[in-house]
């Protein structure tokens, strides 16, 4: 694989994460969050919301490692170790939110929200492709959030509802732990896969809807 295509599907990355990361500003929760305007209610809905998200991350990375080839399967071996380290993360997220004040039997059975839903039935779908590597256009923007945002926010939110570092633990943990992720990110593009016709696109493009739904995700907190 040439480092121009490489570089070329990088740069489209970038464009697609600017797009998103500008756009977050006008997402109502990260306004206040913004404008240190956070309320414990707004942190306790982007809990509740992002442990439906979260529980199901594992599963979608699990089932995209049974579709990757023998061709692969050094691949595939990455894929299951991620899902491993990911499955049992929702459990901060329930510990965080018994913290605040929460019920737990609250946020095991809180519905998802309408941009969930979207987000893990596209999961689904791209991850029941055979060899879906163009996942890693799914994993630039998700795990890009917790190397870039969650670190910022776990902070902010500390601040704006002064509570302890362990009550704010899923996003400071994954501010400081999700660099790993990414550095796995640059083995697997690099890894021989855009020899794939046409999979440099397919990342480019699963990055865009990812992106899209991924707010909408954000956009839908509270409005239950």
């Amino acid at each position: 694989m040439s480092s121009a295509r490489s570089e070329a599907v990088l740069r489209g990355l970038i464009k697609v994460w600017t797009e998103f990361e500008t756009g977050l500003g006008g997402v109502p929760l990260i306004a206040k969050l913004n404008r240190d305007r956070l309320r414990l209610e707004d942190y306790k809905a982007f809990l509740i919301n992002h442990r439906q998200q979260v529980i199901e991350g594992a599963r979608w990375i699990a089932r995209a490692a049974s579709g990757v080839d023998e061709r692969y399967v050094e691949l595939r071996s990455l894929f299951m170790r991620h899902a491993v380290t990911e499955h049992r993360d929702f459990e901060m997220l329930e510990r965080d939110y018994v913290s605040v004040g929460g019920a737990l039997e609250e946020i095991r059975h809180a519905e998802k929200n309408i941009g969930t839903e979207a987000l893990h039935a596209f999961m689904f779908h791209r991850a029941s492709q055979p060899n879906p590597f163009e996942l890693l256009g799914a994993m630039f923007i998700i795990e890009g959030l917790g190397q870039k945002k969650a670190l910022e926010w776990g902070k902010a939110i500390q601040r704006q509802l002064a509570l302890k570092e362990e009550q704010v633990s899923f996003l400071l943990y994954h501010g400081a732990n999700d660099e790993e992720h990414m550095v796995q990110f640059d083995a697997t593009l690099n890894s021989g896969i855009l020899d794939i016709p046409e999979m440099g696109r397919g990342i480019i493009r699963t990055a865009q809807v990812t992106a899209r739904l991924y707010r909408l995700q954000l956009e839908e907190i509270g409005t239950a």
